[in-house]
């Protein structure tokens, strides 16, 4: 992409979250009149707080989406660093014999033996 056109779409998308945020002070302010009001509600001050949040809003997700995009390109980078650099082998792993099964208790030998005969029986 030139970077002309990058700039252009930077500076669009900068006037782009400068009017949203206009606009949205604006109405903030119109819902701060509306709360002054005889007939204001806190319904309308609960507006004038959210109003310049979604004005803000924008201008977050541009931010957002930059830090992701920087982010992916360096895990690209550090991609193709790992793909050209040699392997290390690692060392063979030393087998160990299989640990003896814990001995059984006199219970619950008890009560494979009472299975076992129930079993018999149902055969």
């Amino acid at each position: 992409m030139p970077a002309s056109s990058v700039t252009l779409r930077r500076l669009g998308i900068a006037g782009v979250c400068l009017v949203s945020l206009a606009l949205c002070c604006g109405l903030a302010w119109w819902q701060w009149e509306r709360f002054s009001s005889a007939s204001g509600t806190f319904q309308n001050l609960g507006y004038v707080l959210q109003w310049p949040l979604f004005g803000l809003f924008p201008a977050f997700m541009f931010w957002r989406i930059r830090k992701l995009r920087r982010r992916a390109a360096e895990a690209d980078a550090q991609e193709t660093v790992a793909e050209t650099a040699v392997p290390e082998v690692p060392a063979p792993r030393q087998r160990r014999a299989p640990a003896p099964p814990p001995p059984e208790d006199d219970e619950l030998a008890a009560y494979n033996r009472y299975l076992r005969e129930l079993n018999a029986r149902d055969k």
